[in-house]
């Protein structure tokens, strides 16, 4: 999907990133060209089911792809937002050399750069940090809370120690550590789910990143651990001024917390635009229908939630035209079928961009309905 925001404008763009993963049973398409940008100071929320590509477009981000998975086409150019200085600026005491990844604008094409490169190395956890989802298996639990922020502060900071143990004190103390002084010393087993992820936020945030992507971070917790996580989080974005994706199931967090939505389906951005936009004047089917399945306030005893009918295709299958056609609702017929929908910008307030034949003026004039049922 074009990005709504111009170059100058955003800290992040990604054009037409594929993602593949060969496997003995065939090779899985987890991303179709997914195109868009991130605004410098605003928090994207990215939704869909899963399977449907949110942590794969995060993770070719970071380049921490799991093996077999490769990016095969696109671009990932991230900017600086640091007062206009470049990246290699920025990165001047980690002694890397961007090469030919450096970019006429002073950013650096990510794509370019091998995952485990010093240039790479040097860009992760300093100008992008990410939080993922579950904690527990990304902490290492054969060392303290401590010395695991610790090593990203001396890795991209400071070389000295006690500077080190001091930072990662205080950060634990700006993201509401009881005691930080002793959780510092602890292992991860021995804190509380909730604990753990500011832990994990501490450690993202230890070098000040330009850009955090948030694995939706609050999933396992409670409604009132997840509410304190999300007013850290706006605090935190307020105070540093990073730019902030952030990846959850829950319509209710991105209301919160979001300036724009991005909704994914099977490996491609099928509508973005500003929250408001999305929760009063959504366009794609998938979206309308991720909207109905919310809880509502006031709705009649033992009204029965609404689902999306079907499930996302076998992962090794391939869907031919618009990938959400089987479960549509509002399926056209044979070029809903056939035809992958372009996108189309509509006319609005803000720029809204929505990949469906209804809103293509050339195919839905000549389209017949077909069917109203839902998957068939």
């Amino acid at each position: 999907m074009t990005a709504t925001n111009g170059d100058g404008d955003a800290i992040l763009s990604v054009r037409d990133l594929q993602v593949q993963f060969p496997t003995t049973l065939g090779v899985v398409n987890a991303l179709n060209g997914v195109s868009f940008d991130v605004p410098r100071g605003k928090v994207i929320g990215i939704v869909g089911e899963s399977g449907s590509g949110k942590s794969v477009t995060a993770r070719a981000i970071m380049q921490i792809l799991e093996p077999p998975g490769r990016i095969t086409e696109g671009s990932i150019h991230f900017r600086s937002s640091a007062g206009g200085e470049s990246v290699s600026q920025l990165l001047i005491g980690e002694e890397v050399d961007l090469g030919d990844a450096e970019t006429s604008s002073g950013g650096v094409e990510i794509t370019k750069l091998k995952p485990r490169s010093p240039a790479m190395r040097a860009l992760r956890g300093a100008e992008i940090a990410m939080i993922f989802q579950e904690p527990m298996t990304s902490l290492n639990p054969v060392y303290t809370i401590g010395s695991q922020i610790e090593e990203a502060i001396l890795l991209h900071q400071t070389p000295d120690k006690k500077v080190a143990k001091e930072q990662a004190i205080d950060m634990l103390r700006q993201v509401g550590m009881p005691n930080p002084e002793r959780i510092a010393t602890s292992y991860p087993h021995e804190l509380s789910g909730g604990m753990r992820q500011r832990a994990m936020i501490a450690m993202a945030l230890s070098c000040h990143p330009s850009l955090l992507i948030a694995d939706e971070p609050t999933t396992a917790l409670d409604v009132t651990t997840e509410a304190q996580i999300l007013q850290l989080m706006r605090k935190l974005k307020s105070e540093i001024g990073m730019s902030i994706m952030f990846i959850t199931h829950s319509m209710g967090v991105v209301a919160q917390l979001c300036d724009e939505v991005m909704v994914m389906y099977l490996g491609r951005v099928v509508e973005r635009a500003s929250v408001d936009e999305i929760f009063y004047n959504p366009k794609h089917p998938y979206t309308k229908a991720l909207l109905r399945s919310i809880p509502r306030i006031g709705s009649a005893e033992h009204t029965p939630l609404e689902v999306i009918k079907g499930s996302i295709p076998d992962p090794y299958s391939t869907v031919s035209g618009c990938p959400f056609h089987p479960r549509c609702p509002s399926f056209i017929g044979k070029v809903c079928e056939d035809v992958i929908p372009a996108e189309s910008l509509l006319a609005g307030p803000t720029q809204h961009g929505v990949r469906c034949h209804l809103y293509s003026d050339e195919v839905a004039s000549t389209a017949e309905p077909a069917s109203t049922g839902g998957a068939r």
